[in-house]
């Protein structure tokens, strides 16, 4: 298993858990972390990373695990098209029905061609993977006022279904920038190196 130079700890401020990423940045990306939450099901989600010299993502594999369930995926994108497979073991179902929780959707998705405009992919609670587009488009020293907006493989925790959803990333300066989905909005405050050290009602850098 390869090694890597450089690590990010993150603490949870929305339930008790944390997230601990390993990587190299040095030409793209290469990261695999792990991260833990106790709600709304205790589970540990697994994850690697891998994007080309541009920041623009090449493969992400997730996998998340609870009392007697597991689920899995794993994307890849090459020449502008994404493939996207799954494996599940156990019921996660069950698990969240003991829980009083609704039943997850199905992991994955139908129709990968729905992805055909993402260029990121974006773990749910997984605060390293904000990093992608801002890195990508070179968010963190952009003057205050820049906007971009995104579509990404969005990958929910823990059902691991992928939805291609639009975000929008405005820069506000002090290495802070604007991040937006749907009706959500959050203030992102950036390390020198654009990753994220607080995400209002998440997580911060420990």
């Amino acid at each position: 298993m390869a090694i890597f130079p450089k690590s990010r700890f993150w603490s949870r401020v929305d339930t008790a858990g944390s997230d601990h990423a390993l990587f190299d940045d040095r030409a793209g990306l290469r990261a695999r972390g792990v991260a833990v939450a106790a709600t709304p099901l205790a589970h540990t989600c697994r994850y690697e990373v891998v994007t080309d010299d541009t920041w623009a993502t090449v493969r992400a594999e997730v996998s998340v695990e609870g009392a007697d369930w597991l689920r899995t995926v794993r994307l890849e994108r090459a020449a502008g098209r994404w493939r996207v497979t799954t494996a599940e073991q156990g019921n996660l179902g069950a698990a969240l029905a003991a829980a009083g929780l609704a039943r997850p959707d199905l992991p994955g998705l139908e129709d990968p061609e729905r992805l055909s405009d993402a260029v990121d992919v974006d773990l749910g609670a997984a605060v390293l993977f904000n990093t992608l587009p801002i890195r990508r488009l070179g968010l963190r020293d952009a003057p205050a006022g820049t906007r971009q907006e995104v579509t990404v493989a969005w990958v929910r925790v823990p059902s691991l279904e992928v939805l291609p959803v639009r975000q929008e990333y405005t820069v506000v300066g002090d290495g802070r920038v604007r991040f937006r989905s749907a009706t959500f909005t959050a203030e992102l405050e950036l390390d020198a190196e654009g990753y994220v050290t607080r995400y209002p009602g998440l997580a911060t850098a420990a």
